[in-house]
């Protein structure tokens, strides 16, 4: 869902930003911790099914959801609705992607991928040191009492969020995610089942998927994890409140050469820095920052001969303090 269209470069790139320190907002409450708590439980279970709606720039896409969980683990089922088709089916962390119009599937491993409403990591740690975290009110969704759980940021590093969580079996059933107060991005359920019965054939794919299977061409995604201190690569100073979660090479296309990933966290927002080597054969690519949809910023610089790519849930300031403090290894 990213767009390469590029925004307002020589006014980020010559004025810089100025970060704003940490505001001083007092510990969250215990009761607003217990409510996240069970929010990042409730996925693992629950059943359910519905239908949400995903809206930014305003840009509107509904998506139908299908998730069981039983001993081993959890199953679930994708379809986006609007525009081309697109239907992820998912065991556990392994995740299959059907493209109907163009008869490709990819797969691959789901990381640190977020689908709603399971956007919380389990255990989702220590969110209280980037995130005043308090309990607002209650409210009704689509018949469903929720309890209103806010997320303030301590700094201008990243965005607030808020999130509806229904009061009986702490299920996400609405969240938004605010820059100030300008909501930029938001999902939530228009309708749905909780703890129904989910029929097998419900998370597998369609008779026309599985019917003339040589039409269909299967790109494997692989991913290599590496040791600390193997990637020739690093993010030299990372912005307060983030931490590295994992370094690895990945072929996140149907070229040979991998690209090396660091993925980042605060707990809440993923950063991920993409770093991979100009073929000569290609021109070189423009520098500076590019705008996904939503919550999505990306930050592209070259170095050395090589293409480093910034892109997270995170503003725009963050990004690129991420991407310009990544240096490579003598």
């Amino acid at each position: 869902m990213i767009s390469r269209s590029i925004i307002s470069l020589l006014c980020f790139l010559v004025f810089g930003f100025q970060v704003a320190v940490a505001q001083e907002l007092p510990s969250s409450s215990e009761g607003a911790l217990d409510w996240l708590k069970k929010m990042a439980e409730a996925p693992r279970r629950h059943n359910y099914s519905g239908t949400f709606i995903y809206y930014a720039d305003n840009h509107i896409e509904a998506s139908r959801i299908v998730h069981k969980t039983d001993h081993a683990g959890e199953h679930e089922r994708i379809e986006v609705l609007d525009g081309p088709p697109r239907i992820v089916f998912r065991t556990n962390d392994e995740m299959k992607c059907y493209l109907p119009e163009s008869k490709r599937i990819y797969t691959e491993k789901r990381w640190f991928r977020k689908f709603f409403p399971d956007i919380l990591p389990q255990p989702f740690g220590n969110l209280d040191e980037n995130y005043y975290i308090k309990e607002v009110n209650r409210e009704r969704i689509i018949d469903h009492e929720c309890q209103v759980i806010s997320l303030i940021p301590r700094d201008s590093l990243r965005y607030g969020y808020q999130f509806w969580i229904d009061v009986r079996t702490g299920l996400l059933l609405k969240n938004a995610i605010t820059d100030g107060d300008e909501i930029i991005e938001q999902f939530a359920f228009a309708q749905l089942e909780i703890d129904g019965e989910i029929q097998p054939d419900l998370l597998k794919p369609s008779s026309f998927m599985t019917q003339n299977k040589n039409e269909w061409k299967v790109t494997n995604l692989l991913t290599s994890v590496i040791n600390q201190g193997e990637l020739k690569w690093q993010v030299n100073n990372l912005p307060p409140g983030f931490r590295k979660l994992i370094e690895m090479k990945r072929n996140l296309t149907e070229k040979p050469v991998f690209v090396d990933h660091i993925a980042l966290s605060d707990g809440l927002a993923t950063v991920s820095v993409f770093i991979e080597p100009i073929a000569d054969d290609v021109p070189t690519p423009v520098s500076g920052f590019f705008t996904g949809r939503g919550a999505i910023n990306i930050y592209v610089r070259v170095l050395e001969g090589n293409q480093i790519t910034t892109v997270g849930e995170a503003p725009l300031e963050t990004i690129k303090l991420i991407g310009d403090s990544v240096i490579k290894l003598n």
